[in-house]
């Protein structure tokens, strides 16, 4: 199987727009592409859902913003809060439904950055085997008479490097660490995963690409030799009892947006469901285990329905400067060096979407949904079922060039390291080193051009 490809800088075989494939398009989104570049952007529903069919949209919207209290309380729609959690709401993380980052300071909470945690082994359900103490996931936070877990702590070393024609650059390479432990260490075997939130927008499109349409790209051994062997993550799935493709989250290892929200709630806020029953809690955690709770379950299936609904026509705003010739030369360049081999920049939604402005829909979310190998440098060691601590899933690109003005920063990759799009594409390694020595050797004005493109969507 290739997974390291080997680094170049000669040209590789330019992939020219077709009529299907065109440069310049704005509507990434399909017809629910919304024209709104403001603080707003991914808060939008999608243009093409008709005005009678909103109402579930804007009550899950209100679901998605609620802060959750401690139980037992008046607010009984709204209580179960904990014991243990990350966040008192969903949007706590996913600020104007928009992307999470790690602290900028010492001193600062990981308000919307969490840390997935495992020992090796694997779970009943084939993923990963959760801290007996600890769980799957860190919890920093608790109700009153409940310990918390502990606190993370984050620290950063600079890397010096430079482009082909000298310019140089630093990147930052992060070391995490866990302090005021609650419950004693953690194993020297400890797998530590750090995930900042994603952006919300187009998930309902990605849920709605065929299974076969992913799994058509996909090319584990590198039939092709390309360098490139995009795989797909086999997850389980609680709904249905069964392995299906995982296309959500950092690994791909989350089958549907219901799961998705569902596992969210239990994991980050303390929230059961029917997906998820049971208080976040472990064996040791005994102060966790005896809390009172917001009732069995704390968010109904109807809670769980109207934010999936909410998340799913979440619109992809449209891009901008499409005309411009810098940002033309920009997207041919991204095509040129071998970006779109996984950014990939074109997909058909399913004619038989769940939500019907979701279907038959042409969009250009820049993922292929696959897993690939990103080489040492970001790899976090941690398997996920069937993705190995290398590999992640190609994060879409749509709606990158707005998260300075939703969220106010450009810190991106999954953990944040990276300080803008430039410094993404240079940690990137494995499957994409090649790609990124390609971008290293362009001309400053070819760089530009590729950032101004990636600025566009």
């Amino acid at each position: 199987m290739a997974r390291t490809a080997t680094p170049t800088v000669t040209a590789v075989p330019t992939a020219t727009a077709t009529p299907d494939d065109p440069l310049g398009d704005p509507f990434s989104g399909g017809a629910g592409t919304v024209n709104d570049a403001t603080l707003a952007a991914f808060a939008q529903p999608a243009r093409n859902v008709p005005l009678d069919q909103r109402t579930d949209f804007f009550v899950g919207n209100a679901i998605f913003n609620r802060d959750w209290v401690t139980a037992p309380s008046s607010t009984t729609g709204s209580d179960g809060l904990g014991p243990v959690f990350n966040a008192r709401s969903c949007s706590s993380c996913h600020f104007h439904d928009g992307r999470g980052r790690p602290p900028l300071t010492a001193d600062e909470a990981f308000l919307s950055m969490l840390f997935r945690l495992s020992i090796p082994g694997r779970a009943a359900d084939g993923g990963p085997l959760p801290d007996p103490a600890y769980g799957n996931q860190f919890n920093q936070s608790s109700i009153l008479r409940v310990p918390a877990e502990g606190r993370p702590v984050a620290t950063y070393e600079e890397v010096a490097a430079a482009y082909g024609d000298g310019e140089t650059y630093s990147l930052r390479r992060p070391t995490y660490d866990f302090v005021d432990l609650a419950f004693g260490p953690l194993p020297e075997d400890e797998m530590v995963s750090p995930r900042v939130a994603p952006f919300m927008i187009g998930l309902g499109l990605l849920e709605a690409v065929a299974d076969a349409d992913i799994l058509a790209r996909a090319d584990p051994d590198d039939a092709d030799g390309d360098g490139i062997s995009g795989r797909a993550n086999m997850v389980w799935d609680v709904k249905q009892q069964a392995s299906v493709l995982g296309r959500f989250g950092w690994k791909a290892n989350v089958p549907s947006l219901e799961q998705q929200n569902s596992g969210a709630f239990n994991g980050d806020i303390g929230i059961t469901s029917p997906l998820f029953p049971t208080q976040n809690c472990t064996a040791v955690q005994t102060a966790c285990l005896a809390a009172p709770d917001g009732g069995d379950p704390e968010a109904d299936q109807q809670k769980i329905d109207v934010v999936t609904f909410y998340s799913r026509l979440l619109a992809v705003p449209a891009r901008r400067d499409v005309a411009d010739p810098t940002v033309l030369h920009g997207e041919q360049l991204f095509r040129d060096i071998g970006c779109a081999s996984c950014h990939v920049t074109s997909m058909t939604t399913r004619a038989d979407a769940a939500v019907p402005a979701l279907a038959s829909q042409r969009i250009h979310p820049y993922s292929d949904l696959l897993l690939h190998d990103m080489g040492d440098d970001l790899a976090d060691g941690r398997p996920d079922y069937q993705a190995d601590g290398r590999e992640w899933r190609t994060p879409p690109l749509w709606g990158i060039g707005l998260i300075q003005t939703v969220n106010n920063h450009q810190l991106l990759l999954h953990d944040g390291r990276a300080r803008g799009v430039a410094e993404a594409i240079l940690w990137h390694g494995g499957e994409g080193e090649a790609a990124r020595e390609r971008f290293r050797n362009l001309s400053s004005d070819d760089r530009a051009a590729l950032l101004r493109f990636l600025e566009s969507l």
